[in-house]
């Protein structure tokens, strides 16, 4: 497969999930709501709750887009199913192919609005990056998503509504009548990693990873979960409480003056308030450690001084550091660091005894890798030179 693919024919016919013939989509309805919504169509309730679990199997474990297969539901209920709802994921625009096999989807949501979601297969595992957000409103300095403006948050039907797509891609689906584990699973990761904030998206987050987790459906395990936040404090034990995933920090600073720079949300809650709300997430959330995402920037954050501090900051935390390479974009105002220098600032946390691993970055010739992700229709409107002079402000 060359290193940029075209999206085929057979893909685009993918249903959007536009609902311009005033059908509910029934994608993105947790349990609860799901039942609520087939009493309203005049289902009785005793039945409604029967019928609220093969539907979810139906479009969760299978795949099913059609209510014409839903073989075990009568003909005449499933053709109100048809008349009042559908079943709809975003559309797919584009579909790029790194050398390294990191797949980046373009994907388009009602409004005509356009995300990215990223795909990165690895030898233990399939992790799938997904958005919350159009845009973003935070502005990290280093981030080519922040120089994109927040549009809109998406609905628990657009974010779960990705995973679907890219089980589509990857021909995921088991077929009706297959056993559990009869083929490979190949995404078996989702991370909170693509444009937005998830926590500033909290009730629509929550809802579509806890269809995720469902075991009647997609059937991925909170540890398989894990949500990026750049540090919006007062949602954090929120976050514990509701969805018990693992949880990562976009830390990369190590005092307030420089954070303040990169992450401006510090200005609102810095380090120590940060710090204090992480301290207690493991034993809410019952998760094992916590992540801290440091991105090395030449001659910024990356300095001995800076990896000893960093491991005085989160002592006491269960916590593994990851250390980012920079992955540079367009007008980006900053350099990467040095391998010595990231390497040498991996060996001073590892001997504080915290892991310490280097990412190795993925899917850069797409434009896909950490920090790079901005959809189509908004990369390049702003100038090299408005990127750099927001960075100094």
């Amino acid at each position: 497969m060359p290193a940029t693919t075209p999206i085929t024919q057979d893909v685009r016919a993918i249903p959007r999930n536009l609902p311009e013939d005033g059908r509910a989509n029934l994608v993105g309805q947790t349990r609860k709501c799901l039942l609520e919504t087939l009493i309203a169509a005049g289902t009785p309730e005793r039945q409604a709750r029967m019928r609220v679990g093969q539907i979810w199997q139906w479009i969760y474990h299978w795949g099913a887009r059609d209510f014409a297969a839903m073989t075990n539901l009568a003909k005449d209920y499933r053709a109100m199913l048809a008349d009042r709802f559908e079943i709809a994921v975003p559309e797919l625009v584009s579909r790029h192919v790194s050398d390294d096999g990191t797949r980046k989807y373009l994907v388009r949501i009602a409004g005509g609005h356009e995300v990215e979601v990223v795909y990165i297969p690895e030898t233990d595992r399939g992790t799938l990056c997904i958005s919350s957000q159009v845009g973003c409103t935070l502005t990290c300095s280093f981030c080519h998503t922040g120089t994109q403006k927040l549009v809109r948050n998406l609905t628990a039907g657009e974010i779960v509504g990705q995973i679907m797509l890219a089980r589509d891609d990857l021909n995921e689906w088991p077929e009706p009548g297959e056993g559990t584990g009869a083929r490979p699973r190949l995404i078996s990761n989702i991370v909170l990693m693509g444009m937005g904030e998830p926590l500033y998206n909290f009730d629509a987050v929550r809802d579509a990873m806890q269809i995720a987790m469902d075991g009647e459906g997609i059937s991925l395990s909170r540890r398989r979960i894990t949500l990026s936040t750049s540090g919006v404090v007062p949602e954090i034990a929120r976050t514990a409480e509701e969805i018990g995933c693992l949880l990562a920090v976009s830390f990369h600073a190590t005092t307030d003056e420089v954070r303040n720079r990169l992450v401006p949300i510090n200005k609102r809650w810095n380090i120590a308030e940060l710090l204090d709300a992480l301290r207690a997430y493991p034993k809410l959330s019952n998760s094992e450690r916590i992540t801290f995402e440091y991105v090395m920037l030449k001659g910024v954050n990356d300095s001995d001084q800076d990896a000893r501090r960093l491991v005085k900051l989160i002592q006491g935390i269960p916590a593994k550091i990851n250390l980012i390479p920079f992955n540079e974009w367009p007008g980006a105002p900053y350099l990467r660091s040095d391998r010595e220098r990231i390497e040498a600032f991996a060996h001073i946390v590892y001997q504080a005894g915290y892991a310490s691993p280097i990412r190795t970055p993925r899917g850069e010739d797409i434009m896909a890798a950490c920090g790079q992700l901005k959809s189509a229709t908004e990369r390049g409107r702003r100038s090299n030179a408005q990127i750099a002079a927001q960075s100094r402000s």
